[in-house]
């Protein structure tokens, strides 16, 4: 199957379908990825053969010539396209926001292409972004392509990830569609769950247990300065539940690097990853001072991309291309989770077995 990534990231969508080419011999090849920032891009080409393919670059510069889509014939269509003016954590704008219009050049695309299939990713703040209008909108948009969609929110979490992160899935298709055909979570992880002995390419995790390592360099470890800030529940202006120790871990942002409040970002306790019993640890009630004085540490780039599905080498790889921890933070906080996208792209083309 034939196709091209938009917003490519570090290839999330492109890692799913190379888990599937993997384990159920169903071949995808990828004609072209459009992807602005260079340090994701360099990533990209670091993991991926992508001699022979088209390297978009900026899609809206790419898009100003439709003439060069021409020779790219392509049944599939993968995005997750930029979500910040759709986000709870921005100033939601929606289509006000430049990032919002992305989606107009998607369907620029769809109008010269007409690929059988479409698959994109957002935040699920773009279903109830003003008052639902936006949303509507776009199926709107695609159904006057002639496409029928489905969507629905899926959590990382339900699929052997252990990250909490929500995020729609949007599904388009001119093919025809067996009678007895749904789309949502429910069916997807019904199927998923059914068949998880088969995902020979997936990272399978329980707990972040399964991604925490018990021995890191010193320059993860937060400082004995930082300590009290970042376990603070906030100040006068700002108040929150700051916890560390998240069994299951928050959602990763792309601006994890900054190193925000424990009540955002992901941290941990050596006295929590080297337990012989995690879970007896956390039973214990440790005061905000019994906290700090503990030797605490951010996520390493490993663990984040581990958390959204990405192997160790995947890290590996950008490394050695001069890729760096603050670039690799910001890009596993803004990419696809890889299980999710797997088990959709199982369940369409292998359960369901669309054509």
């Amino acid at each position: 199957m034939k196709h091209i990534e938009l917003f490519a990231g570090i290839g999330g969508f492109r890692k799913a379908m190379e888990g599937i080419e993997n384990d159920f011999s169903i071949p995808f090849k990828c004609l072209g990825f459009s992807e602005i920032d260079a340090n994701a891009s360099k990533t990209y080409k670091a993991n991926y053969d992508t001699s022979n393919e088209v390297e978009m670059g900026d899609i809206v510069a790419f898009n100003s010539d439709m003439s060069r889509y021409d020779n790219m014939d392509f049944d599939l269509l993968t995005g997750g396209f930029p979500c910040q003016a759709f986000s709870m954590m921005g100033k939601q704008l929606g289509f006000n926001d430049h990032r919002g219009t992305m989606f107009f050049q998607i369907e620029k695309i769809i109008e010269k292409k007409r690929p059988r299939f479409v698959l994109l990713e957002n935040v699920k703040n773009l279903l109830t972004h003003d008052k639902g209008q936006t949303f509507k909108e776009i199926v709107a948009r695609l159904h006057s392509l002639g496409y029928k969609v489905f969507y629905d929110i899926f959590n990382t979490m339900d699929y052997s990830l252990a990250q909490k992160r929500s995020r729609l899935i949007v599904f388009a298709t001119t093919s025809d569609l067996p009678s007895d055909f749904v789309f949502n979570n429910e069916s997807v992880h019904e199927v998923f769950t059914a068949n998880i002995e088969n995902f020979k390419s997936l990272l399978i995790q329980s707990s972040v247990l399964d991604v925490l390592s018990r021995t890191v360099p010193q320059k993860y470890y937060l400082s004995e300065r930082i300590k009290p800030t970042l376990l603070a529940d906030g100040s006068k202006n700002f108040v929150s539940k700051s916890e560390i120790n998240q069994i299951i871990a928050r959602p990763l942002t792309a601006t994890m690097h900054k190193m925000h409040r424990a009540c955002q970002d992901n941290y941990y306790s050596d006295g929590f990853i080297l337990a012989d019993d995690p879970v007896e640890y956390l039973e214990q009630k440790f005061s905000k001072e019994e906290l700090a004085a503990q030797p605490i540490r951010k996520l390493t780039p490993q663990e984040a991309f581990a958390l959204q599905g990405f192997p160790p080498e995947f890290v590996a790889n950008a490394q050695t291309n001069k890729v760096c921890d603050g670039a690799l933070y910001k890009q596993a906080g803004n990419a696809v989770s890889v299980n999710v996208i797997y088990a959709v792209l199982y369940y369409l083309f292998v359960h369901m077995k669309l054509k």
